[in-house]
């Protein structure tokens, strides 16, 4: 299993988020970046990350559960957008019998039923966004900065992505 992306955000407009600035912590590099593209627009009065939270039943041990929104924001003309940032594999049935990946789509699909009520008994939006939603935004969602290469000899070598 692949190690994710995750580390504390440094906030560079606090008076652009909603929270405690210090805290904000991102859960993979398309979070990071979402991050990022919140501060840099200027569509957007606040943000927030994972200070919404919302109850739900879970289908999978119909208990409850608490979840944590990735992203609020709260756009100038008043529209408030509740996001959840997943890779679009996640966002349908697996093809594969794998119990794990079948757990955790029943999971999600939990989430965002007691997401999308909550946000309409707000007046809210909810939205998932995958890395094709993320592109459309002009939000990065490149993970890496190198490219790995083999040479005739079968030496591997590293080259540098130049739009990075």
């Amino acid at each position: 299993m692949r190690k994710t992306y995750s580390g504390k955000y440094k906030v560079k407009k606090p008076e652009k988020y909603k929270g405690d600035p210090l805290t904000v912590t991102y859960r993979s590099m398309w979070e990071k970046n979402a991050f990022k593209w919140c501060e840099r627009n200027p569509a957007i009065k606040w943000w927030n990350s994972e200070e919404t939270v919302i109850g739900y039943i879970c289908g999978t041990d119909k208990k409850p559960h608490r979840y944590f929104i990735d992203l609020t924001i709260k756009y100038i003309d008043g529209r408030v957008l509740l996001v959840e940032i997943k890779p679009d594999i996640q966002t349908r049935p697996p093809k594969r019998k794998n119990l794990n990946e079948s757990l955790a789509y029943i999971k999600n699909i939990s989430k965002w039923k007691y997401a999308k009520r909550y946000a309409a008994d707000r007046g809210y939006g909810f939205e998932i966004w995958t890395e094709h939603t993320l592109e459309s935004k002009g939000i990065n969602t490149k993970s890496f900065k190198y490219k790995v290469s083999k040479t005739k000899l079968g030496k591997k070598t590293w080259k540098s992505f130049k739009s990075l």
